[in-house]
């Protein structure tokens, strides 16, 4: 109960105001059966924690299977995505929009947030649109776990772009990422310093939407 109590807090805080939001692209030897080959795209919370959803695991599962009293949740025909191993029986939306949400959300790029809140998910179901996609769950990190991962040498890190992470077809992701940061043939998109993605929480502290 205390970790739910600590996960809901989390995603009940303020919304950052600057977005913050970058890629970890898992090592081919990642040990961790949950982050296996995994795409996740993260951002910060204002004590330093690290929150985020797996991009390139789609389910079989549906809204209504997850949420059945949800207004229009048997309407909702876009299958969910496994958003990682923390609290998986929650829905949490990543959507584009160009206005800042009405409810408590995380700006991870300028015009795209992350949100469990009803008060966005409830309108977003009701006409969902092309940028939205939806997750079964999410991934956590406490204050410098993420970056000890990371000095371990099991991430790649990169800059988040907004048609990557609402790709559509997932299914080579991962592969694409791992052959971009290793300089392959297709790396246009090089991969970035950890520590020059990560952000300066100092900057954030007072901010609100």
């Amino acid at each position: 109960m205390k970790a739910l109590a600590c996960a809901l807090a989390l995603w009940t805080a303020a919304a950052i105001a600057q977005p913050n939001g970058i890629l970890l692209v898992a090592k081919p030897d990642l040990p961790d059966p949950n982050f296996s080959e995994a795409v996740v795209l993260v951002t910060w919370t204002e004590d330093g924690s690290t929150v985020g959803v797996t991009l390139n695991r789609p389910s079989a599962q549906r809204l209504v299977d997850l949420a059945p009293m949800w207004p229009g949740a048997a309407d909702f025909k876009p299958p969910l995505y496994s958003g990682g191993p923390v609290m998986r029986q929650v829905v949490v939306a990543l959507f584009a929009s160009p206005d800042e949400p009405k409810a408590k959300a995380f700006r991870v790029l300028p015009h795209v947030y992350l949100s469990m809140h009803p008060g966005n998910l409830e309108p977003l179901i009701a006409q969902p649109s092309a940028r939205l996609r939806l997750y079964a769950g999410f991934s956590g990190w406490a204050p410098r776990q993420l970056e000890a991962e990371v000095d371990r040498g099991t991430w790649y890190s990169m800059r988040a772009t907004e048609e990557l992470i609402f790709r559509k077809d997932t299914s080579g992701m991962w592969q694409e990422l791992v052959e971009k940061a290793r300089g392959g043939p297709r790396a246009d998109t090089a991969p970035v310093p950890f520590d020059i993605l990560v952000p300066c929480f100092a900057c954030f502290a007072s901010s609100s939407p």
